[in-house]
């Protein structure tokens, strides 16, 4: 991550075409048809998600499938999508102005999505968006919940909320800009509405959730009986530790964006990308090594054990080395983003709302990869041990695979 950017001062062309609230809306339904992908193919690779989190299976046959209903929630939320932002664009015509005077259209869109997923409609993904929103209540405070009633699933969700971070600084950005007296929802964002350190706030709320739970876990062990499975809770305190290295990004982002353009702060731009270089490495570090259980920075010994491809491990259910290897080069390219801001000719992309837009919508899309193989990883550290799901700190499992393929 690399905290919230500056933009163009006028209302460019590309938000006179996608204004904010309408990509706020699509990056959300995108997230609905990304888990239901990932729902799919994990189902067709015989792992059992619900199992994971602890949801309810189907009590009849003729009940769809888990992803189906997704999709189906998934297909309702697209379809409002396109038919607010057509009748927008009826209304609009790319005119600055009636673009600004028809932010109340986008603004229903909103609360109509808001809807969808918080009022109870029978036969209408009820179970699903019901457990959602119970997981969501229990989460946004930084509670989690026990490994037999679903913790692994509090853990995904406030990953994802991570991810979604600015995401929601822009969401709270729309709703003040709308809320302001002669302002408008789609006019030039301006992420210092009410204050230069509100957006920074929001986007620092979901990395304090991760933060919590990890402190909450760590004194769970602590208070448990010592057993050398799960150690003594170190591996916790590493994970709040990565956490914790969003706050310094966010908080050095959050000074920069304050600074006149002709007061250059040298000394607050190496203190900002000495913070950003610790936690992207960081974060990537622990994508690879704990949340995928992979080798590549165990001992050269493990790392190199001919009984697996070289920085991987002896299972893998989606069998082809090379996907693995693709996968962490992706998640570090991803998580470096930042360095564009390095280059003379390229510092300026992140000044641009389109870019902006992409940036994030890449972050998703790394997300929406990673669950896959965090999935993956749950499942093959259950059915490997024996153990209930999660029973074991992330990393603690030293990677005693059989050779049997899922």
């Amino acid at each position: 991550m690399d905290g919230d950017p500056k933009v163009e001062s006028q209302l460019d062309s590309f938000s006179l075409t996608f204004p904010l609230p309408y990509r706020i809306g699509f990056i959300i339904v995108l997230a609905v048809w990304g888990w239901g992908v990932n729902l799919h193919y994990l189902h067709k690779v015989k792992i059992d998600v619900p199992s994971l989190i602890r949801y309810p299976s189907r009590s009849s046959p003729t009940q769809p499938a888990h992803h189906l209903s997704t999709y189906r929630l998934a297909t309702v939320l697209s379809t409002v999508f396109l038919l607010s932002i057509s009748t927008f664009w009826i209304f609009s015509r790319r005119t600055p102005a009636l673009v600004i005077e028809y932010d109340w259209l986008p603004m229903t869109y909103l609360v109509a999505l808001a809807a969808l997923f918080f009022v109870p409609v029978r036969n209408f993904s009820q179970g699903g968006r019901s457990r959602f929103l119970a997981t969501l209540r229990r989460v946004s405070i930084g509670g989690i919940a026990e490994a037999k009633d679903g913790k692994f699933g509090d853990i995904l969700l406030a990953d994802v909320l991570t991810s979604y971070s600015k995401i929601l600084g822009d969401l709270y950005v729309v709703l003040c800009m709308f809320f302001t007296p002669s302002g408008s929802s789609t006019a030039r964002p301006d992420r210092n509405c009410g204050g230069t350190v509100i957006v920074p706030l929001i986007m620092a709320v979901p990395f304090a959730i991760r933060f919590r739970q990890c402190i909450i876990e760590y004194f769970r062990v602590r208070r448990a009986p010592y057993k050398e499975s799960v150690g003594w809770g170190g591996q916790h305190l590493a994970n709040a530790t990565k956490y914790a290295t969003a706050f310094p990004v966010i908080i050095f982002s959050a000074l920069q964006r304050s600074v006149p353009a002709d007061q250059p702060a040298p000394g607050l731009n190496r203190a900002w990308l000495v913070a950003v270089l610790v936690n992207s490495l960081y974060s990537w570090y622990w994508d690879v090594a704990k949340d995928w259980d992979l080798t590549l920075f165990s001992s050269a010994r493990e790392r190199n054990n001919p009984e697996h491809p070289f920085g991987l491990r002896r299972r893998l259910v989606f069998q082809q080395p090379v996907i693995y290897y693709g996968v962490i080069g992706m998640d570090l390219m991803l998580r470096c983003t930042w360095s564009l801001k390095l280059n003379a000719h390229l510092d300026k992309f992140t000044d641009f709302e389109s870019s902006i837009f992409l940036l994030q919508s890449l972050e998703v899309f790394r997300r929406w990869v990673w669950i896959f193989f965090r999935i993956e990883t749950e499942w093959l550290r259950n059915n490997t041990s024996g153990l209930a799901v999660d029973d074991i700190l992330l990393g603690d499992y030293q990677g005693k695979y059989d050779s049997d393929e899922d």
